[in-house]
């Protein structure tokens, strides 16, 4: 099992990272407030580039598979920072879960390993919707 190694660029990285996530969290809260979401854009980018690498990100959002989800990305940023608020969430959205399609999985099982919400998570109905996503076959 390969061991992850935590430095304080990494950590900082999450940090960055988790701060993005939560102003623009609050950036939708606010309706649409700009400057959140802006700000939480660029701590969100600038957090998973510390988190992989400089190399490491320009690869992952130059791949030949990522690059609609990486101009979708862009350009809602973009019309964030225009003004447009909403459609560029909605793109931003749409490249997100294109560019983060590959980790769903993975988060998937991670949250089903917490404590207290994995067994939520164990229900029939909603277990069966991750084994369906994960490609499993569910018995009807």
């Amino acid at each position: 099992m390969m061991s992850f190694e935590m430095n304080d660029r990494k950590k900082i990285g999450l940090g960055l990272t988790g701060f993005g996530v939560f102003f623009s969290f609050l950036g939708v809260i606010f309706f649409f407030d700009k400057g959140l979401l802006a700000m939480g854009n660029i701590l969100f980018f600038s957090g998973v580039t510390l988190t992989i690498g400089l190399k490491s990100s320009a690869q992952f959002f130059m791949k030949r598979s990522n690059f609609k989800g990486t101009v979708s990305f862009g350009v809602g940023f973009f019309f964030v920072i225009i003004g447009w608020p909403i459609i560029g969430m909605m793109l931003e959205a749409y490249g997100f879960v294109v560019l983060f399609s590959g980790f769903w999985p993975t988060l998937a099982v991670f949250l089903q390993r917490i404590p207290i919400l994995g067994r939520l998570l164990q229900q029939p109905f909603i277990r069966s919707f991750f084994d369906r996503y994960r490609g499993k076959r569910v018995p009807v």
